[in-house]
């Protein structure tokens, strides 16, 4: 072995004995730094975290012939660096914080250098310095690899960000369709009752009509009559819902007598049109629901079938 080589093993045999010193001083250095306030909260492992493969990596770059030479210091560092940015970004550490932490990695190292230097007075100044500018590569590509895994993943994150809102946006587009169809449903329900209202007057109108024929139409047209009630009241309940004050009135309700008043009050259309309709069911069926807004489904499906 060389007498440069025995120097640089040496370094590193230095380094390896005071790693945990290091590391310690590394600690207190971050917690000196008004500028780093993430790491106060974790515990020591986490806080260490990849630290400890730089250093190693650095030792065994020092044992080769040429530590430093070439790509080899950055490539043993990549990893670890690259690491170090990724457990940095979970632990919700911003960009300056990364860079400022491994900048007092590398004072507490050089620190052990000039210590080293200072002990061993014999060592010849190009040595110590091929060991300095092994560090300063390991250093910067450390540097470099973390803040690139940063940027990677904040990148990653703003990509979200852009996908959450597209979605967002096609919610609010599902929506706007979505209130313009129950404006169709309500027109729609309108027509409904007003085409039964219509048909009962003109039954209302014949001479020869018998008189519990007159009291059914005149019963008929006075439940539709209510109806167009409820239906108007339903259209300023979805004004409210346009408006983002619509509110569902839940209470529990007979839904026999909604759907028997429904097939009666369009019964006669169904006539008119040659077709009979007849409700069948039992005498009384509990629910909790919106009265209106289930009368309103109903009276589609019927009125759709009719036609």
């Amino acid at each position: 072995m060389t007498a440069t080589a025995t120097v640089l093993v040496n370094i590193a045999d230095h380094i390896r004995a005071r790693r945990e010193a290091v590391l310690l001083a590394w600690r207190a250095a971050i917690k000196r730094d008004p500028g780093v306030t993430s790491g106060e909260s974790l515990p020591r492992n986490q806080l260490y975290d990849h630290i400890p493969t730089m250093l190693v990596t650095f030792e065994r770059e020092l044992r080769k012939r040429n530590p430093g030479g070439g790509d080899s210091a950055e490539a043993a560092a990549q990893e670890p660096a690259a690491a170090h940015g990724l457990q940095r970004w979970q632990q919700g550490y911003d960009l300056r914080e990364v860079t400022r932490e491994l900048g007092k990695l590398n004072e507490c190292v050089v620190c052990e250098l000039d210590a080293f230097a200072a002990a061993h007075p014999q060592a010849e100044l190009d040595i110590l310095a091929q060991a300095r500018r092994c560090w300063a590569s390991i250093c910067s590509t450390a540097v470099e690899e973390s803040v690139a895994q940063y940027f990677l993943l904040q990148q990653q994150e703003a990509a979200g960000h852009v996908a959450g809102l597209e979605a967002a946006l096609g919610e609010i587009r599902a929506l706007e369709q979505q209130r313009a169809g129950l404006w169709r449903q309500a027109a729609h329900d309108l027509r409904g009752n007003l085409g039964v209202v219509a048909n009962v007057t003109v039954g209302l109108t014949h001479t020869d009509l018998k008189e519990s024929s007159r009291d059914e139409f005149v019963r008929i047209l006075m439940r539709n009559v209510t109806s167009l009630h409820h239906l108007l009241d339903d259209i300023t309940s979805l004004a409210r819902l346009q408006a983002g004050e619509e509110q569902r009135n839940l209470e529990p309700l007979d839904i026999t007598p909604i759907m028997l008043q429904l097939c009666e009050g369009i019964r006669p259309l169904a006539q008119k049109r040659q077709l009979f309709l007849r409700s069948d069911g039992p005498a009384g069926f509990g629910v909790e629901g919106d009265a209106i807004k289930i009368r309103r489904i109903a009276q589609n499906l019927i009125l759709n079938a009719v036609k």
